[in-house]
């Protein structure tokens, strides 16, 4: 990678490696920041960086804002670009690291969460705490078939977690149409594997006619049948992404995901990512666009 300011850079004491998910321990001591400018050299997909503060006070900056982080607290980086890190103390840093493309977080979601100290609490970012706090202090590595499971699962809580801090991923139920969208939302999510799934369908689970269930959506500037089309592509393309030693097949993919004709979805997944479902499985160390967050239309 290319740093510069090099009075005071991180040393790595430790480092693990679950499937895809890296962990590492760093410890640095004041002095100038440490700025990271590129991606990291060896690799051309960006990464999603997750940092758990373990023991002094850094400075965390990227896009022009930033915070300082304490112990206990988390922050968020997008490696695609700029970073800052400055320790304010001696400081020891548990580091994560994720393909971007495996979290299916939008770009906009992601720039209003990254260099935020982000203080576990209740909820999510609790859970996301104590795991990472276990997973970097884990003395024996897990097998390989677990590393990549485990790294699974870390990826849907990292997702879990920006989905609820950033503003427009949930939006809150100001009226009783809100609160309706967030549970025909709910409702296609748990459903997306079904293949009959459809606007009316829909609209029948939930009491309303589809005229009303479209007029519900007309402020999203979509259709139920766009979204459940755009939700059903956007977990295969995390699926795809997510290789272990095995990489799952196609048609198996769309089939789980609710696609009856692997025509139709090859013809869907180009048109949404500009490449192939099989080249986007397949191009593991390949750029590939953000995808798109999850429940957004």
């Amino acid at each position: 990678m290319s740093i510069t300011d090099q009075a005071s850079l991180p040393r790595v004491v430790r480092t693990n490696r679950l499937g895809y998910l890296r962990v590492a321990t760093i410890e640095a001591d004041p002095g100038a920041p440490h700025t990271v400018r590129t991606r990291f050299a060896d690799r051309a997909d960006p990464y999603l960086g997750v940092g758990l503060q373990d023991l002094g006070t850094s400075r965390v900056v990227q896009d022009g804002h930033g915070s300082l982080v304490h112990p206990g607290e988390l922050f968020v980086v997008d490696t695609d670009r700029t970073f800052t890190l400055e320790p304010e103390s001696h400081v020891r840093v548990h580091a994560f690291r994720v393909p971007r493309r495996a979290v299916a977080i939008a770009d906009r979601d992601l720039r209003a969460v990254t260099a935020q100290a982000i203080v576990p609490g209740t909820g999510v970012s609790a859970v996301v705490k104590a795991v990472l706090t276990s997973l970097a202090c884990s003395p024996d590595p897990f097998a390989p078939a677990v590393g990549e499971r485990v790294a699974g699962n870390v990826t849907e809580l990292l997702a879990s977690l920006i989905t609820e801090l950033a503003p427009s991923a949930t939006p809150a139920p100001s009226s009783v149409s809100g609160e309706l969208t967030l549970r025909i939302r709910e409702y296609i999510d748990a459903n997306l594997g079904d293949p009959d799934l459809t606007p009316e369908r829909v609209a029948r689970a939930q009491r309303i006619s589809p005229r009303y269930l479209h007029r519900v959506f007309e402020s999203e500037d979509t259709t139920v049948g766009r979204l459940i089309q755009r939700r059903r592509l956007e977990e295969c393309a995390r699926e795809l992404a997510r290789r272990g030693r095995t990489s799952p097949t196609v048609a198996a993919v769309a089939q789980r995901w609710g696609f009856v004709s692997p025509a139709h979805f090859s013809r869907a997944f180009r048109a949404t990512y500009g490449v192939s479902p099989t080249e986007w499985r397949d191009r593991g160390q390949g750029p590939h666009p953000a995808l798109p967050a999850r429940r957004q239309s």
